[in-house]
């Protein structure tokens, strides 16, 4: 028995992960795969299938619930609508990979590879720090604080330092999230939900924040140059000029400030 400890913020998730004796290769996963249906899934919960490459293939009929994913390769492979609570997930290879839908709770995903990954609806409070997400699809992703279901203490995901160059972020809720120093650059963000998000020392620049939610944000040396503000909302901001390449924005006339 493995016991794993990982921080996610202000919270850690603990939990005993059980693995089968026997370890799976390439080929015993492929063939779990093909038998499995809806009623009957692939059953990998809880396996250890570190370092294997299981790039292209189709996992939407398995239950990977809890399995040992640390250094795998997901590529280009089909995981929408699953349930991948609990996984050990850093340093997995998900780009390009389809996660729409996604469940991903309590889990340490620091230095995931998730460029070109399509996100839309997915829900993670997961820690992502230092992970690739450019050009990802993360639009109707609800990656937010759940305010009325925090019964360890505040649970959100963390963002710092990633790349989200060139993504997908609009009508995502990211509320309370951490992305200290997070590359948004390019990035677009239409009527995202950015409400009280740590973005200290962010790069925004060129990103399309029309009609996001700022409002009570941390935006310390966030840098908003040439990015499309119509519609942000900023709540109270008493030193614009604290915000770097803020007032020289597009549309920064047609920004909100409370």
């Amino acid at each position: 028995m493995k016991i794993y400890f990982y921080g996610l913020g202000l919270f850690a998730t603990l939990f005993c992960l059980s693995v089968s004796a026997a370890d799976l290769d390439r080929s015993a996963v492929q063939q779990q795969l093909a038998k499995a249906d809806s009623s009957h899934p692939a059953q990998l919960r809880r396996k250890d299938l570190t370092g294997l490459d299981l790039s292209g293939l189709d996992f939407k009929n398995a239950d990977l619930w809890g399995a040992d994913l640390r250094n795998a390769d997901f590529s280009n492979s089909d995981l929408s609508g699953l349930n991948l609570d609990l996984t050990v997930m850093s340093k997995i290879n998900l780009s390009g990979a389809n996660l729409s839908n996604t469940s991903i709770f309590g889990v340490h995903m620091g230095g995931a590879n998730l460029s070109n990954a399509n996100l839309t609806g997915s829900r993670f409070i997961a820690n992502l720090d230092r992970s690739n997400l450019s050009h990802a699809d993360l639009s109707h992703a609800n990656w937010g604080v759940d305010m009325k279901n925090q019964p360890m203490g505040l649970m959100r995901v963390s963002l710092n330092n990633v790349n989200l160059s060139g993504a997908n972020l609009s009508d995502a809720n990211l509320n309370r999230a951490l992305m200290r120093h997070a590359n948004l650059s390019g990035s677009v963000l239409k009527n995202t939900v950015l409400f009280g998000v740590d973005l200290s020392g962010a790069d925004l620049t060129g990103a399309d924040l029309s009609g996001a939610d700022l409002s009570e944000s941390k935006l310390e040396g966030t840098n908003f140059t040439g990015a499309n503000l119509a519609g942000t909302r900023f709540g109270t901001i008493k030193d614009k000029a604290a915000l770097k390449g803020l007032e020289s924005g597009k549309n920064f006339g047609a920004a909100i400030f409370d």
